[in-house]
């Protein structure tokens, strides 16, 4: 007999005209659990909850808790999940300046977390190497061009042990012969990330590594035991980052540039989608051409897992024992007014930290031609949204967003950082990004609409 769950997730997929009215739409974060109960006549929030995550039972304990405490029964489910560890990515490439950084930002935006970057052409490597990941994303050579490279590194990849799902996005002339060299492994083919020298195409390796992600990792990591895991997997529509980035890319639409910035336990993530200057281009230092959609992760800068090395990085030792208390007791939570300001003091070092890797700086060099400005990162200054979000904003005292994000935005910051100069700043205190991702593809009206509300939000 399947569960109401799974009766659910079935229900879900009716189209926007149907009988469906209200969706529960569910992050199954790695410390809580966040349902967001949307109305889909009107495109409003009619609820929120919490939990835990209960990965050391069953991860569907807690969205039956989230589900009672709405009373959300007989309401049809779409969850995207990073329980577990997320999504984990091993990129093999070519070079590392070239292909294999095109594939790391890929894994990226497809909401990854990338745990390794071989560069196949340094030589061989071992399973050690490639670090444990849920999937491996293979890339080398433009269409047309060298395919020994992807094909060395295709038997190297089998050599070494490797017996998990590929995405191949590598020179396409040589997808058959890659395939070939992989048969037995779970893999799946994607347009080349790199398809001529100068242009990125990330579009068809996101969505492949996103069919590994619900075919191959989610029931894989055995979060649930329901209906021997299908319950879960009937629920999930991706891995949280990446339905959050397609959220954005829909923010996006209705708001024009945005910064999304996400602040969590363990990472703290920027989220960007701006229009491109075609002068930057021949500006930028970068070896890999820069994208509209833009996602990075900082892997060190975080609220509790990553507390200690977030205050090492920001040069605030005296932050130490109060990191300390936060890393060996990731469900703390502050009790008293001093506890609260050092958690937006962390929070100020995460954020301020992650927008300057990703929006980068300018600087004048001088060259044949002269003093030029050199150009790196995703160059934020005209970006009119920033969106703040995580549980120290979420459920922080007023003015907690302005005093976390002091010292990020601005015209007249030092060092030449490109980050946002005169953007409004709203949180997204009902986590309703995630619910627009989770809503754009069976409900695009109303995900736009709930898009917009955001738009109302004091900041």
């Amino acid at each position: 007999m399947k569960s109401e769950l799974a009766e659910s997730a079935q229900r879900v997929s009716l189209s926007a005209d149907s009988a469906v009215r209200r969706v529960l739409c569910v992050d199954v974060g790695s410390t809580f659990t966040k349902a967001t109960l949307v109305d889909l006549s009107t495109a409003t929030v009619a609820g929120h909850a919490e939990h835990r995550t209960t990965i050391d039972t069953d991860v569907l304990d807690g969205v039956d808790a989230c589900v009672a405490a709405l009373g959300a029964e007989d309401v049809p489910v779409l969850a995207c999940s990073s329980a577990g560890g997320g999504l984990r990515v091993a990129v093999v490439g070519n070079e590392e300046l070239v292909t294999a950084e095109a594939g790391r930002r890929v894994a990226l935006s497809s909401g990854g977390k990338v745990v390794a970057v071989v560069a196949a052409a340094d030589g061989g490597f071992t399973l050690a190497d490639l670090a444990e990941p849920d999937v491996v994303l293979l890339t080398g050579g433009t269409d047309g061009g060298n395919a020994e490279v992807i094909l060395a590194a295709a038997t190297a990849l089998v050599g070494a042990g490797w017996r998990g799902p590929v995405v191949v996005a590598g020179n396409a002339d040589a997808a058959a012969e890659v395939t070939g060299l992989l048969a037995g492994l779970p893999v799946v083919v994607a347009d080349n990330v790199v398809p001529q020298i100068g242009v990125l195409r990330p579009e068809g390796a996101r969505a492949a590594i996103r069919e590994v992600f619900l075919s191959h990792v989610i029931g894989g990591k055995q979060l649930s035991a329901r209906d021997d895991g299908a319950a879960f997997v009937g629920l999930v529509r991706g891995a949280t980052p990446d339905v959050v980035l397609t959220g954005v890319e829909v923010l996006a639409r209705e708001a024009g540039d945005v910064v999304v910035v996400d602040v969590g336990g363990a990472t703290t993530d920027v989220h960007s989608v701006v229009d491109l200057d075609p002068e930057d281009g021949a500006l930028a230092r970068d070896v890999v051409a820069p994208t509209a959609v833009t996602r990075t992760v900082e892997g060190d800068l975080g609220m509790r897992w990553s507390a200690l090395t977030t205050v090492d990085a920001g040069g605030r030792p005296d932050l130490e024992p109060a990191a300390r208390t936060r890393a060996e007791r990731p469900a703390y939570l502050p009790e008293s007014e001093s506890d609260r300001d050092d958690d937006e003091t962390i929070a100020r070092l995460a954020v301020g930290l992650a927008l300057r890797r990703h929006a980068g700086r300018s600087r004048v060099v001088v060259g044949p031609e002269g003093r030029v400005v050199e150009r790196t990162g995703t160059d934020l200054r005209e970006v009119g949204l920033v969106v703040a979000s995580g549980g120290v904003l979420r459920h922080g005292r007023p003015g907690a967003a302005a005093r976390v994000l002091e010292g990020s935005l601005g015209a007249d910051l030092e060092g030449g950082w490109q980050l946002p100069e005169r953007p409004r700043v709203v949180v997204d205190g009902d986590y309703v990004l995630a619910a627009v991702g989770l809503l754009a593809a069976d409900h695009p009206d109303a995900a736009c609409r709930l898009a917009r509300s955001l738009l109302r939000v004091d900041r």
